[in-house]
């Protein structure tokens, strides 16, 4: 087989082994590839994996000879899959290779909102602790985290590892979800509910037409002054603009963020100069674990499709 890699250096920036791809056919491995790149190095390939680049009905109607495009992500909203269909290409996806990982990134999120360990570290090595006249002081004022409730918009392998967490942490634990499960320790609410009782709103949903903008200047409105957001799901979830007014405004206490709605971002993005908003660049699928997991199951779909069982399958 041939087989092309349009944008590996996001899972594979030189720390992981691509053995277990290669092992599989003649392998073309790309760092980053530009829209009119994209023929000229596919268009000889049975198999070509992207993560984030984007397959069209223009590019597709190009490649001839492609058979299997393997998604290295979840979520598979580049490819064009109507036209993926129309061409007789099987496209697959990888799930679960990081609630943990992501669950750790969205605590890690909230602690910074809370706890703000950085802030108070930078305090220090700036001599504040050191010309201190008592033997501590905080910048800021800090939450504990035990006795508040945990809101969670979908409830997943990344929901519920978020719920565990936060029912280690001492904290009630929410949900809302389309379609009900029953949780242990969870309970489940109306969206509205979701929205009014949280002290803190953790979104892991997909991205769908129901989904979209699902936070907004009305259900912003619903929620408590002091509240914080998390977003460690989709960027599009979130009406931005409606966001960076509630944070100016104090409609809501903070935001944590792992995604945007594009990305990278632009420079007139207003949460980038939005008040107590943290954003880090779409790293909580990143840990090192996680993209190993995640390599291992982008070659085991591989191996599935070639000797005709193919996994994971969304077109």
């Amino acid at each position: 087989m041939n087989i092309t890699i349009l944008d590996g250096y996001t899972l594979n920036p030189g720390d992981l082994d691509w053995a277990p791809i290669i092992n599989l056919g003649e392998v073309n491995i790309y760092d980053r590839s530009k829209t009119d790149e994209i023929v000229e190095r596919a268009v000889d390939s049975e198999i070509v994996l992207v993560n984030k680049v984007v397959l069209s009905e223009a590019t597709l109607s190009q490649l001839p000879k492609l058979k299997y495009i393997g998604v290295m992500a979840t979520g598979y909203n580049n490819i064009d899959i109507a036209a993926a269909r129309k061409h007789n290409i099987i496209v697959t996806n990888v799930k679960a290779y990081g609630p943990a990982s992501v669950a750790q990134q969205t605590f890690a999120l909230l602690l910074s909102l809370v706890n703000h360990a950085e802030l108070h570290s930078q305090s220090v090595f700036a001599g504040e602790w050191a010309a201190s006249k008592d033997f501590c002081y905080w910048k800021t004022p800090l939450i504990e985290l035990a006795g508040k409730t945990m809101g969670l918009i979908g409830l997943g392998d990344i929901g519920s590892q978020v719920a565990a967490i936060a029912r280690a942490f001492g904290m009630k634990v929410i949900a809302y979800r389309k379609n009900p499960v029953e949780t242990e320790g969870v309970e489940m609410v109306s969206l509205d509910e979701i929205f009014t009782q949280s002290d803190v709103l953790s979104l892991h949903c997909p991205l769908t037409d129901d989904t979209r903008e699902i936070v907004n200047r009305m259900t912003l409105s619903m929620m408590k002054l002091s509240a914080f957001l998390l977003n460690t799901g989709r960027g599009p979830l979130i009406q931005e603009n409606d966001l960076a007014e509630a944070l100016k405004n104090g409609t809501i206490a903070g935001a944590g963020l792992d995604v945007l709605s594009v990305e990278p971002p632009k420079a007139d993005n207003p949460l980038l100069s939005a008040p107590n908003c943290i954003i880090t660049p779409h790293v909580a699928w990143a840990t090192f674990e996680a993209r190993k997991r995640l390599l291992r199951m982008v070659a085991d779909n591989m191996e599935g499709f070639i000797y005709g069982n193919p996994v994971n399958v969304v077109s």
